[in-house]
């Protein structure tokens, strides 16, 4: 059997080191929001090749986009679609949607903590959670200041559909160590080996099966589709990665602190 928490603290470094890396580029640079968030205009072009292409633009005046629309006649570009749109997401929204997030956090930390009898338990996969919520958020800021990808309506939709996701997998876990424990008891850290390992097969097979159909997506979908898939297959990976290496590395630091202290 494999010692998977003899690197607990591994784990949890790699984790603090994305997670900060985020956290630097949302304070430095922010998130590149789209027309949901901002309003402005939607172009969609077919070229001389086939190939169609929508473009989004801020908020601009008449001769501006008139500018925009004869350089694209100029290349041959066939309009498709114009549109002026407002922003769909304003500020009372994404109140509401962290208030709504934040209800959950707490009917999950006291669901999980009554099924498990334990709450320490319920913490660590809200703490889970949270890390593969900041994950998510601070690739998209890096990856808005890099290439330009922005936040819209599509990225809110899979940072909530990432959650579930994610409780999903570490109660997978939580269960096979209640299991375990209930059938041959012993140290939990040696419990929490034996469940890592008979469910790391499991979570791996159904999360290949996620991240090669979104990275069909990715690469046949089309632009419209292409980030919204991209943020599913970060949360993927890193809900995968969290449920094992973040909340049950929680898990086994918390009891051996707890027994540490017990000592004293």
């Amino acid at each position: 059997m494999i010692n998977w928490m003899k690197y607990r603290w591994l784990y949890l470094v790699i984790s603090g080191t994305v997670i900060l890396s985020g956290v630097f580029s949302l304070f430095k640079w922010g998130l590149k929001y789209g027309v949901d968030f901002t309003g402005g205009t939607l172009i969609e072009y077919k070229f001389p090749d086939g190939k169609s292409k929508t473009f989004k633009y801020p908020p601009m005046n008449d001769p501006e986009l008139e500018k925009i629309r004869l350089d694209f006649k100029n290349q041959k570009a066939e309009e498709v679609r114009f549109e002026n749109v407002g922003p769909s997401i304003g500020p009372e929204l994404v109140k509401k949607t962290f208030i709504a997030i934040a209800i959950s956090a707490g009917g999950i930390l006291m669901w999980i903590s009554l099924r498990f009898k334990s709450f320490k338990f319920g913490l660590s996969a809200v703490l889970g959670m949270l890390h593969d919520s900041l994950v998510l958020i601070g690739s998209f800021s890096i990856l808005g200041h890099f290439l330009g990808v922005e936040v819209d309506f599509l990225f809110v939709t899979a940072l909530l559909t990432i959650l579930s996701f994610s409780v999903h997998d570490t109660i997978v876990n939580y269960d096979r160590i209640r299991e375990i424990n209930k059938k041959y008891g012993g140290e939990f850290y040696d419990i929490a080996n034996k469940a890592t390992s008979e469910t790391m097969v499991r979570s791996l097979n159904n999360s290949f099966t996620i991240i090669f159909m979104l990275l069909a997506l990715i690469l046949l979908g089309g632009e419209t589709i292409k980030w919204f898939a991209v943020a599913l297959l970060i949360g993927t990976v890193s809900g995968t990665y969290s449920s094992p290496f973040v909340s049950v590395a929680i898990l086994v630091t918390w009891d051996r602190l707890e027994k540490r202290f017990k000592k004293f």
